[in-house]
């Protein structure tokens, strides 16, 4: 019998599995239900470990959990995209740059002084989302409030220094053993102009941005680029199997001619870097994906994380599967999370989705089944016991 962590390999490799491996995102069920008492009563005192062992499923580590740290000082440059969770592979230290940090209550607040100007930055992480199991706090003021703020910005990502960041990966990597691959974190965004997008300005501001001030903001995703490069080295020589660059495209933000011109290209390059390395390229799709598949497929990446097919975007997983026939490209992901919630499909209705899903699927191969993007705190857990039952009565897989 093949292990987890051996049939992703072999998933991500085109090769034959035993079955077809659930590896489900359960780590914000687990936090929001283990803070609320909720968790099922044979699990009340387990750790989300000793659940996915005793459900027999996959490690699911392609998101971290945003709340490990490894620095005092946390979420402080939330605000840039800039994070010091332990499972990401570099860590950032600033230099020649003075930073005025103020705590209220949940709302952290951070002034980035430099020659060039001042940047300010709100970060907020309140009990609705400790409720709720989110570890990813939100970016309640952004960097970039307008074109003033792009020399400040620029001069900032160019005193930063990025560091490896591995002891706990390595760690990481013994705790998960056999139930899966190690993944982690390079930017968010899949090159400097997406990262801007991404983390440092708001959405509409970014719009207007694009067609006001093209050169300007071309200029400062040049600035941002040995920065964005010395991260992707770092994770390219790091303990990780695979990992992530780029996430959350959507066809009415990352736009066609978007990904063709900002992220195909990156993806390409970082591709070309991590297979060197003996790593995959990871990129989480999820958001609705219509017209933007060829640009993944061009792009060179090994798996789309967080599929999120119909009824929570337009495409259905058999498009997407076909789409991404012959490619290489692995999908992690399938079962989108209102299948698993009472209050959006009957226990008839998530029955005949899931037969469907299962007929959609052909021969299983470069599939990892999960739920995208994650199994929400209020998922019925027996469809979670259900949709392993299934990936298990699959049988073998053979390409």
């Amino acid at each position: 019998m093949m292990t987890y962590r051996e049939r992703m390999l072999a998933t991500l490799q085109g090769k034959p599995v035993d079955c077809l491996p659930f590896v489900p995102r359960l780590d914000l069920w687990y936090k929001s239900n283990k803070l609320r008492g909720t968790l099922p009563a044979k699990y009340r005192h387990a750790t989300l470990k000793q659940i996915i062992e005793d459900l027999d499923i996959g490690y699911h580590t392609a998101i971290p959990d945003f709340h490990v740290y490894d620095d005092s000082l946390d979420i402080v440059d939330r605000g840039l995209g800039i994070w010091r969770v332990k499972q990401i592979p570099w860590k950032a230290v600033m230099r020649n740059i003075q930073r005025n940090i103020t705590y209220s209550g949940d709302l952290t607040t951070v002034e980035y002084i430099t020659p060039q100007g001042t940047i300010r930055t709100k970060i907020l992480y309140d009990d609705v989302m400790r409720n709720a199991g989110i570890t990813l706090s939100h970016v309640a003021e952004k960097a970039i409030k307008s074109q003033d703020d792009y020399d400040a910005i620029g001069y900032i990502f160019e005193n930063i220094e990025v560091l490896p960041n591995y002891d706990w990966l390595l760690e990481f990597k013994d705790y998960v053993g056999d139930r899966g691959i190690i993944c982690g974190p390079a930017n968010q965004g899949a090159s400097p102009m997406h990262e801007i997008l991404h983390e440092l300005m708001a959405y509409d501001l970014f719009f207007f941005e694009v067609y006001d001030h093209p050169a300007e903001l071309k200029r400062l995703a040049e600035r941002m680029r040995p920065y964005y490069d010395k991260v992707l080295e770092a994770a390219a020589h790091s303990p990780l199997d695979a990992v992530m660059v780029g996430s959350n495209y959507d066809i009415q933000i990352t736009w066609p001619e978007f990904m063709g011109e900002h992220v195909t290209p990156y993806l390409a390059a970082a591709a070309e870097k991590l297979h060197t390395a003996g790593k995959y390229l990871l990129t989480h799709t999820d958001g609705e994906n219509k017209k933007l598949l060829p640009y993944f497929i061009e792009g060179k990446i090994d798996i789309a994380d967080s599929i999120c097919p119909a009824p929570l975007t337009s495409l259905t997983l058999k498009e997407v599967r076909d789409a991404f026939a012959g490619t290489g490209i692995t999908i992690w992901g399938g079962v989108p999370s209102v299948a698993v919630l009472e209050n959006t499909m009957t226990d008839y209705e998530f029955e005949a989705y899931m037969d469907d899903l299962f007929d959609s699927i052909g021969k299983g191969d470069h599939l990892i089944l999960s739920i995208a993007d994650t199994a929400p705190p209020e998922m019925k857990f027996s469809r979670l016991e259900r949709v392993a039952k299934m990936a298990k009565e699959f049988g073998a897989v053979n390409p």
